[in-house]
């Protein structure tokens, strides 16, 4: 059975022009095109959308999604490793939900509020534990209010910028150049300075030392070449490079860079 591409865009929530773009872009090809021309979509390609559309809503590029689905093949484990991400997900809307209805039914009752009961599920801390066993609290605390004291613009414009980072490191590791080649090296140099600007990282903490006649520089090579290791290591890392084989890349163009500069 197949589904003409009107009804597709209907039932996904999109338009028949961005599943055209799809197939324009090798993203999405339909399973057949009529003699009308109209083009038509199996059970594969629904579960390809479906896939397309999920990492859409995680606010990942076209380029970088084609990678991602290049890298992963098997639609049964991919669709059930994004189910785990939603289930909790889930778990904390469920959460927000809860402590915001009980918020409005207390204050339009007159009742008193209870703080420990108004914040269950929203959870911007959640990294919170990692970050301070491996950097240390005072680490946490200053990146944790340089976020807070960020504009809702500025913080759009820092996304942005890691976001095509990270793109560009796909590109750079899909395209056949080395790791040491003059491209990767650029990526490389562009990724610390990108680090240097996220207060409390001793690659932060090593560059507004560096009048001090360099103290501090064998921590951020530490550091930057750590970080290269942990893409590889950390899934929720590596599918930000395209999967273990980006991560791989970008470790080592970052290694690299650090023997030589850091």
């Amino acid at each position: 059975m197949d589904w003409p591409i009107q009804e597709i865009a209907r039932i996904a929530g999109t338009t028949s022009r961005t599943l055209r773009h799809y197939d324009d872009i090798g993203l999405l090809k339909p399973s057949r095109t009529g003699h009308n021309g109209y083009r038509y979509y199996n059970q594969a390609a629904l579960v390809q959308l479906q896939r397309i559309l999920l990492l859409r809503g995680l606010g990942l590029g076209l380029p970088v999604i084609s990678q991602v689905l290049d890298d992963e093949t098997d639609a049964v484990k991919a669709l059930t490793g994004h189910l785990g991400w939603l289930e909790q997900e889930q778990d904390r809307l469920a959460r927000q939900i809860a402590s915001v209805t009980q918020t409005i039914n207390t204050v339009k009752g007159g009742g008193e509020i209870m703080a420990e009961d108004m914040f269950n599920g929203f959870d911007h801390t959640q990294y919170k534990d990692e970050v301070e066993e491996r950097w240390g609290k005072d680490a946490y605390a200053k990146g944790d209010s340089w976020w807070r004291g960020m504009s809702a613009d500025e913080k759009a414009a820092w996304k942005q910028r890691s976001q095509q980072l990270g793109e560009d490191w796909i590109a750079a590791a899909t395209s056949g150049i080395t790791p040491d080649s003059a491209e990767a090296q650029a990526l490389a140099k562009r990724h610390v300075e990108w680090l240097t600007g996220i207060p409390g990282t001793p690659a932060s903490d090593a560059h507004g030392g560096e009048g001090d006649g360099g103290a501090g520089r064998g921590d951020v090579r530490g550091y930057v070449t750590g970080l290269g290791e942990m893409y590889v290591a950390d899934p929720r890392f590596a599918k930000n490079y395209g999967g273990k084989d980006g991560a791989g890349f970008v470790r080592d163009a970052l290694k690299i860079y650090a023997e030589k500069n850091l």
